[in-house]
């Protein structure tokens, strides 16, 4: 048989439709034309044969060979890969995704592994789409299947996408080296060849070679390993199961392991860098306690023989749900007793959780393209509450899935939202998905979806979801029908249990004494965006109700109000309690304007109960002073959930202009009354929030007074609080938070217990271990001089705990010498001391400092170009870069800075929904402070008096 050998071109102009992505990759390089050879064909007449960014649909992957050779010295790797296809439609082109990599060979076979053709088979490149076309001179047949194989070759990309290296440093110093993937969403294309789309789901069968110092890892167990050229090894994996690319993950490191066994026999086990192994135990023990939890809830043996987890030092996001192989940063898996603080613990229990029930939603059942990527992240963010509320009842976790939902409320209350399923084509748009839409806003309106219906409803629901769909793609219409208990015309005929699909809107869930259509319901929270306001008005013996969109940015008295109110109407599970008992009333509300009955011996009404609905509520008239009254008076007649929802309601209002400041913060009077955290935490979030905004615009009478009064006010609360990691997860919650508050507002008591626990963790040469708790306050007192300052970052740069390491740069960038900030941010940029990943983060802590908010803006506006390279455009890390960089800026001058700035980015900007989120978030702050700045002052004054 002749060499096979291959034309690469470089196709420049290609008709091309649809967006275009952000990154405009390199074009592939033309090699020189084979030796001693001259191509049969004329490649002069070939050009790209696909102008969509979406793949065609007449070739379907069934099974792909792949083997790996990383090489950890040269930070490259070669492979080969042979895909299975399988052909519907008669074509001379196999068109797939490819990014980076050098294709070195390309043939196609038959099933009987005989080559088609012994000609040259031209590979052409089309870099904007991320794509790559190969030609067979002899049609491939419809209805037949045949073998593609490729040989490329590639260095291992730097940052967090792909096969990428990752680097750590030991004890002594020495900087050790691994490689590890991340293809979500669009990815795997960057690892080898491949139809990198959702829908494409195939089985994978992937032999690592590797070097015997290190170990390989991969979505299956190792079958076999044999020895290979050089003393080489080669790890055989088994043959997957039926999963998308995005889910293909491999590791080759040196890392240890802990191993366990679930009830039902799966082996789990958590891999750290050697040093961090006695980190992993309270991982293995939460993932052995979920994978056995969510067996019973879904009533779905998770389908493989082994899961792990494993803790990349450089990682972007929180974790990705790999099928079989969950990797992790290492702040979300590695948990260390002496320097994590409860809600550390918290917070590793519900990435666990997240990830762990993706093995399940979103890798068993997959969404058909990103649009509706909701459907695993909203399904996953929720699912960590009731995993964790069952799995680990006393860390209160349902007390945090209000902050959650007051998150999306959030971001939905801006115009620059965006329904929960929308369109997606270019890799920048997909990866924007992954936002707080898609996961806050998706679990909330789980959470009011499994309140309407029922626990045991829901449950059963999305069983017979996953059940149904199990192995395929879906979208949102296949879980309102699983939930409904609908199913095809066929499936009915054929007897099984459910309704047809015409028969089911008939017999849909009976609720307040009407038949539902979920199907349209659920459309209205899905592809419409915003939240809706619920303006509340007693009548007599009944309650008024008046539905409108909820918008934080545009007055009811702006010209532009009643065009953005065009064309929204939800229907809404309304739930209320009065003071007639606890009975809960519910309300399908379906159109704009709507009224109950109540009687006319109620003394009050709270609309919304515990926040299960994902809506706002105003009380007009004197509904707001008739729950001041109550709070004031019998504050325990509502859960603490109410309460927190009436505080947050109110505040939101005093934003849109529903409501006076003064009114709100009458309201939060009562909290000296208060003993639950969660409505504490949150009144006093507003008032920090007022703080911070404030002192960095110089208004120094306002921040003063407004201090004075957070420390008189709250004197009761900070002075409860002990120095120590005692109590429930809750007590502990505020602990950290009173006391961080009361020391940044210079409380003399808070500031001297500060100084003198830091000394004497300084006398220690940092041996002391500090309550973790209160350790970030201590470290963000004792910072503020030099040699406080020289000490901490020493030990961040020894550290080898990350939760240590996170609470000390927090306290670093607390620092009031910009000089200090300013090294900080290099640093970052710098990725070696501290790490790339760190840099997010690093420039939200800075921006939060009086003295370091203009310092971390014009820290972005330089470096635009290097960070975008970084962590690429619609990055959740760019995301928060731009929102985070500019949020605290309140004065018509900033905001006019930032929109010449984002015009002076256009390219790139308009192609980012998070450009629009900061302009309006920052056009909010401004509105606050000249509608609000006045009130507060006189307010503040009265308190004085």
């Amino acid at each position: 048989m002749a060499a096979v050998r291959l034309l690469v071109l470089s196709v420049v102009h290609v008709s091309l439709t649809g967006s275009q992505p952000s990154q405009n990759p390199q074009q592939e390089s033309i090699p020189p034309h084979p030796t001693g050879e001259q191509s049969l064909l004329d490649t002069g007449n070939l050009s790209f044969p696909w102008s969509h960014l979406r793949l065609p649909r007449y070739i379907i992957p069934l099974h792909y060979h792949l083997l790996l050779h990383p090489n950890l010295t040269t930070l490259s790797f070669t492979g080969s890969v042979q895909i299975q296809i399988d052909v519907q439609n008669n074509t001379n082109w196999v068109v797939l995704h490819s990014k980076g990599l050098q294709i070195s060979k390309a043939t196609i076979l038959d099933q009987n592994l005989a080559h088609l053709s012994d000609q040259v088979l031209p590979v052409l490149h089309n870099p904007v789409h991320e794509q790559v076309g190969i030609f067979s001179r002899k049609v491939l047949s419809s209805g037949q299947k045949y073998f593609l194989h490729m040989e490329f070759g590639a260095g291992l990309a730097e940052g967090f996408y792909g096969f990428y290296k990752s680097t750590y440093r030991t004890s002594s110093g020495e900087i050790r080296t691994l490689a590890s993937t991340h293809f979500e969403p669009t990815s795997a294309r960057m690892a080898f060849p491949c139809f990198d789309e959702p829908g494409f789901k195939a089985h994978y069968s992937i032999q690592i070679r590797r070097s015997p110092e290190y170990i390989s890892l991969s979505n299956m167990p190792v079958e076999n390993t044999v020895e290979v050229n050089g003393g080489l090894l080669e790890d055989q994996f088994a043959t997957s199961v039926k999963m998308s690319t995005y889910l293909v993950a491999f590791v080759i490191c040196d890392f240890k392991s802990v191993t366990a066994t679930t009830s039902s026999g799966v082996q789990v086990s958590v891999y750290a860098a050697p040093e961090k192994w006695q980190q992993t135990h309270y991982a293995l023990e939460v993932a052995v306690k979920m994978l056995d939890f969510y067996e019973k809830y879904f009533n779905i043996h998770y389908p493989l023989p082994k899961q792990d987890l494993i803790a990349i030092p450089d990682f972007q996001s929180g974790a990705m749900e790999n099928w079989g192989l969950t990797t992790y940063r290492e702040t979300s898996l590695l948990f260390d007793p002496m320097t994590s603080s409860a809600s550390y613990k918290l917070w590793v229990t519900m990435v666990i959780g997240h990830e762990l029930a993706h093995q399940w939603f979103g890798n068993l059942v997959t969404m058909e393209w990103w649009n509706d990527i909701w459907l695993n992240e909203g399904f996953a963010r929720y699912m960590e509450y009731i995993s964790v509320e069952a799995t680990y009842p006393e860390l209160r976790v349902e007390e945090y899935l209000l902050d959650t939902c007051f998150a999306a409320v959030g971001q939905d209350s801006l115009n620059s939202s965006r329904p929960i399923s929308s369109p997606a084509e270019s890799p920048t748009q997909i990866k924007e998905m992954f936002d707080t839409v898609s996961y806050d806003k998706g679990a909330c309106v789980l959470h009011m979806l499994r309140h309407f219906l029922t626990d045991d409803v829901f449950q059963s629901g999305i069983v017979r979801y996953l059940r149904r769909y199990k192995y395929i793609n879906t979208r949102s219409q296949d879980l309102w029908d699983s939930l409904a208990n609908t199913c095809s015309d066929e499936d009915f005929i054929s007897g099984k249990h459910c309704y047809s699909s015409s028969q089911a809107f008939k017999n849909a869930y009976l609720f307040a004494g009407e038949h539902l259509d979920l199907r349209t319901i659920m459309n209205t929270w899905t592809l419409q965006k915003g939240i809706p306001l619920i303006t509340v008005t007693r009548k007599g013996s009944r309650l008024l109700l008046k539905q409108d969109r909820f918008l934080r940015t545009v007055l009811p008295s702006d010209p532009l109000w009643s065009k953005l109110q065009q064309g929204y109407l939800w229907h809404i599970p309304l739930t209320y309690k009065t003071s007639a008992s606890n009975t809960i009333h519910r309300h399908l509300m379906t159109t704009h304007t709507d009224s109950v009955h109540i009687g006319e011996d109620v003394g009050w009404v709270k609309v919304n109960t515990d926040m299960t609905g994902y809506y706002v509520v105003h009380y007009k008239g004197g509904g707001w002073d008739e729950m001041t009254k109550l709070l004031k008076e019998n504050h325990t007649a509502l859960t603490y959930k109410d309460r927190t929802h009436l505080i947050h309601n109110a505040f939101q209002l005093v934003t849109a202009g529903h409501l006076h400041l003064s009114k709100a913060l009458d309201l939060i009077s009562y909290l000296q009354l208060e003993t639950h955290t969660v409505p504490l935490l949150q009144g006093l979030g507003y008032l920090k929030a007022f703080y911070r905004m404030l002192e960095k615009r110089n208004e120094h009478d306002v921040t003063h007074k407004l201090a004075e009064y957070i420390l008189r006010f709250f004197r009761g609360v900070i002075d409860q609080q002990t120095w120590s990691d005692r109590g429930s997860v809750s007590e502990r919650r505020l602990r950290a938070e009173v006391l961080s508050l009361a020391c940044h507002l210079n409380d003399p008591s808070c500031l001297e217990r500060a100084q003198q626990s830091f000394r004497l963790w300084l006398h220690s040469n940092g041996t002391l271990s500090l309550p973790t708790d209160v350790a970030e306050t201590v470290y963000s007192v004792g910072v503020q001089d030099d040699n406080g300052w020289a000490s901490l970052f020493h030990t961040y740069t020894i550290s080898l705990s990350e939760a240590q390491k996170y609470k000390i740069l927090s306290a670093l960038a607390s620092s009031r010498d910009s000089n200090k900030l300013q090294r900080l941010l290099e640093l970052g940029l710098e990725g070696k001391v501290i790490k790339s990943q760190d840099l997010s983060s690093l420039i939200l802590m800075v921006a939060r400092n009086p003295q370091g908010h203009r310092l971390a803006w014009n820290f972005v506006k330089k470096n635009w170009n290097t960070l975008v390279q970084k962590f690429q455009l619609g990055s959740f890390c760019i995301r928060n870069i731009i929102i985070g960089s500019s949020g605290q800026f309140s004065s018509p001058e900033e905001l006019t800075e930032v929109q010449l700035f984002f015009e002076s980015i256009k390219e790139q900007a308009s192609q980012l929904r998070a450009t629009q989120v900061a302009l309006e978030n920052v056009e909010k702050n401004v509105r606050w402070v000249q509608r609000n700045l006045g009130t507060l002052r006189d307010w503040l004054s009265e308190q004085r008096s």
